[in-house]
C-alpha cells in the first residue's frame, strides 16, 4: 500500500491505514450505490427517497467513487494536488450520506449509509493529522491567492447557513412543512458550514491549517455542484420529474464560485512545483 513516491510528500506520518480506510469506503460505497440501483423499491420505499436517492446513487458511482480513487492514485505518485484533494473527496462522501442517514428509515441499507459516514469522518481526521501543514505553508505561501479563495470558502459556509436559517423560518412563520428529504439536505449544508467559514478564515490568514484544508474544501463543494448538474440531468431518465434546462444553467453559473478559486488554487500548486524542481 505504500508508495516510494510518497517520501516528495509532506506527510508527518505512514499513510497505509489511511490507504486502507479509503479504499473500503471507496468499496462501501460502489456497494451501497448499487444496491440503490438494483432494488431500488426495497431501499426506498417512498417515491420522495427514490426521487431523491437513486440519482444521487448514480452520481456516487460517476463523482464520487472516481475522485476517491484519483485522490488516491495521485498521491500515490507524489502530487501534492493528490494529498490535498484526498481529504475534500472524502467529505463529498460524508456530506453525501449525511443526507442519506437523516432521510432514510432504518433499514440494512441505512447502516451501510451510516457506516460510510462514520469511517469518512475517522479517515478525514487520520488523513489531516499526518499532513505537514508547516511544510504545506511554506511551500504554497503566497502561490494559491489566499484572500480570494479564502474569502470565497468563508462566504460560502455563510450563504449555506443563512439559506439554511431563512427555509426554516419560513416554514415555521407560514406553517409549511419541509419534506424529510429536503430537511436532510439542509440539516447536511447547516453541518458543514462551518468547516467552509473556518477553513476560509485560516486560508484568508495564511495559518497551517488553512493551506491543509482549502484545496480539499473547494473540491468538495466543487464537486457538490458538478454533482448537482449530473444529478438533474440523468434524474428525468430515471424517475417522472422533468428536465429543467435553466436549473442546470443556474448551478453551473453557481458552481462558478468554486470552480474558479479551485483553478487559482491547482495553478498554484503547480507553480509552486515548477520553481521547487527547477
Amino acid at each position: 500500500m505504500n508508495s516510494n513516491n510518497e517520501h516528495n510528500l509532506p506527510i508527518k506520518r505512514n499513510l497505509k491505514l489511511v490507504y486502507i480506510l479509503s479504499f473500503i469506503i471507496a468499496s462501501l460505497l460502489a456497494v451501497a450505490s448499487i444496491a440503490g440501483i438494483l432494488f431500488r423499491s426495497m431501499i426506498y420505499p417512498t417515491d420522495e427517497l427514490l426521487g431523491t436517492f437513486i440519482s444521487n446513487d448514480v452520481v456516487n458511482i460517476l463523482i464520487g467513487l472516481p475522485i476517491i480513487l484519483g485522490s488516491i492514485f495521485l498521491t500515490m505518485r507524489g502530487k501534492l494536488v493528490g494529498l490535498l484533494f484526498w481529504p475534500g473527496a472524502l467529505f463529498f462522501v460524508l456530506y453525501n450520506y449525511m443526507i442519506y442517514i437523516l432521510a432514510m428509515p432504518f433499514n440494512l441499507a441505512f447502516l451501510l449509509h451510516l457506516t460510510l459516514v462514520t469511517l469518512s469522518v475517522y479517515t478525514i481526521i487520520i488523513l489531516v493529522a499526518s499532513i505537514d501543514g508547516k511544510k504545506i505553508q511554506q511551500r504554497l505561501g503566497g502561490a494559491v491567492h489566499e484572500r480570494i479563495t479564502g474569502g470565497i470558502l468563508v462566504g460560502m459556509g455563510f450563504l449555506f447557513l443563512v439559506q439554511v436559517v431563512g427555509v426554516m423560518v419560513d416554514s415555521l412563520a407560514n406553517q409549511m412543512p419541509i419534506t424529510g428529504t429536503e430537511l436532510a439536505l439542509h440539516v447536511s449544508d447547516f453541518l458543514i458550514s462551518p468547516a467552509l467559514v473556518i477553513g476560509g478564515i485560516l486560508l484568508w490568514r495564511r495559518k497551517e491549517f488553512g493551506y491543509v484544508s482549502g484545496l480539499g474544501l473547494l473540491f468538495q463543494a466543487s464537486m457538490l455542484f458538478i454533482g448537482l448538474i449530473v444529478f438533474l440531468i440523468i434524474q428525468p431518465f430515471l424517475t417522472s420529474t422533468p428536465f429543467l434546462l435553466v436549473d442546470v444553467l443556474v448551478v453551473f453559473i453557481m458552481g462558478l464560485i468554486c470552480f474558479i478559486p479551485l483553478t487559482l488554487f491547482i495553478r498554484g500548486i503547480g507553480v509552486e512545483d515548477n520553481s521547487s524542481s527547477s
